[in-house]
């Protein structure tokens, strides 16, 4: 099916990988991953900006439905979301470092844009 990977896992466990990777991603700013996990992460990441951009009750608790820990989503409206009001989507970037020793997966950094 086009418009997503499965990335070798049932559905509640991608799910939950991605929940994690964004909600690190949000907490840290920039995190490492694969090339195809980052690729993933970044759409998920992408709309819980556009949320916290919207910053009304309901878009909160949208985004508290998908991040794991409130304290991301509050950084998410009152700190993240408001260095992007004049952006219109690109809030992240895949910077490649190259292969995983153990299995030369393709690693790279995903980030928020500054």
């Amino acid at each position: 099916m086009p418009g997503y990977r499965k990335l070798g896992r049932d559905s509640a466990h991608r799910k939950a990988m991605l929940r994690n990777l964004v909600t690190d991603l949000l907490r840290e700013e920039r995190i490492t991953t694969t090339e195809t996990r980052a690729k993933e992460a970044r759409r998920l990441a992408e709309k819980m900006i556009t949320l916290g951009k919207r910053g009304d009750l309901h878009a909160r608790r949208q985004a508290l439905a998908v991040i794991y820990d409130e304290d991301v989503v509050t950084k998410l409206f009152e700190t993240i979301a408001p260095k992007y009001e004049d952006r219109h989507g690109g809030y992240t970037r895949i910077l490649k470092l190259g292969p995983r020793r153990g299995d030369a997966a393709e690693e790279v950094f995903l980030e928020l844009v500054k």
